[in-house]
């Protein structure tokens, strides 16, 4: 009896094992029937085994679209590095692809999605701009570039945070002269928003750390004109009145 189960078991095994197998004989437009199909059931994994035959078939006409879909099957799975090559490669392959377009951005976002908190190094972060604005360069008058722009909006506030966190650090170790290189040039900028209040406080700080009240009035009012109703606006207030 055993004896008959092992065999039932290992015939089922064998079974599977070769229904999961792609028939080097089966049609190119077969193989694509069935990864779209399961493209569309967001069967991702099984999908690419199929993709992937596709895109060996250098001479088929489904090779480009089947390299896309391998590459969206993998972003679709948020395995953006994978995508990222995918989609270089279709960039490399088939420059004149109809939807080459959406390849370039979808770069920019694998990269954005691989970028790292700005606590970290901001490598891919620089690389998302560069994408995305390649992207605009490349297809100025595409549905996807207002989304593009946002995305480097993103990318810039990312830096400008990675910009502030290094300050911090600079000014927790009291190195003033380190901290205010990257203070003031995130004042420099105008902007209104956390990074800009933050640094406008710190420079303060470092400024009243100094003696130098005049240099603290100046930055202490700038922060408190533009923020007014914050915790850092009434810190720096107090302090400022300290002075008179």
């Amino acid at each position: 009896m055993k004896k008959t189960l092992i065999l039932i078991i290992v015939m089922f095994a064998l079974f599977g094992c070769s229904s999961n197998k792609i028939s080097k004989n089966m049609p190119v437009e077969k193989k694509m029937e069935i990864a779209d199909e399961l493209f569309e059931k967001e069967k991702y994994s099984k999908a690419i085994p199929y993709y992937t035959e596709v895109v060996f078939e250098r001479n088929s006409a489904y090779t480009p679209i089947a390299q896309m879909k391998l590459a969206d099957c993998y972003f679709n799975q948020n395995k953006f590095t994978e995508a990222r090559f995918e989609y270089e490669e279709l960039i490399r392959l088939f420059s004149d692809y109809q939807d080459i377009g959406r390849a370039y951005f979808q770069l920019g976002v694998c990269y954005y999605n691989d970028s790292l908190s700005p606590h970290y190094t901001q490598n891919e972060t620089n690389r998302a701009i560069s994408s995305f604005e390649t992207f605009i360069e490349k297809f100025p008058f595409d549905s996807l570039k207002k989304e593009a722009i946002e995305y480097i909006q993103k990318c810039r506030y990312k830096l400008l945070m990675k910009s502030y966190y290094n300050g911090f650090a600079y000014y927790k170790l009291y190195d003033y002269s380190g901290a205010l290189m990257y203070f003031d040039e995130i004042i420099a900028l105008g902007n209104n928003n956390e990074p800009d209040r933050m640094s406008l406080f710190y420079a303060t700080k470092i400024y009243l750390a100094r003696d130098d009240f005049e240099k603290a009035k100046l930055t202490g009012q700038k922060l408190i004109s533009r923020y007014p109703q914050t915790e850092e606006a009434e810190k720096i207030t107090s302090e400022l009145e300290k002075i008179k």
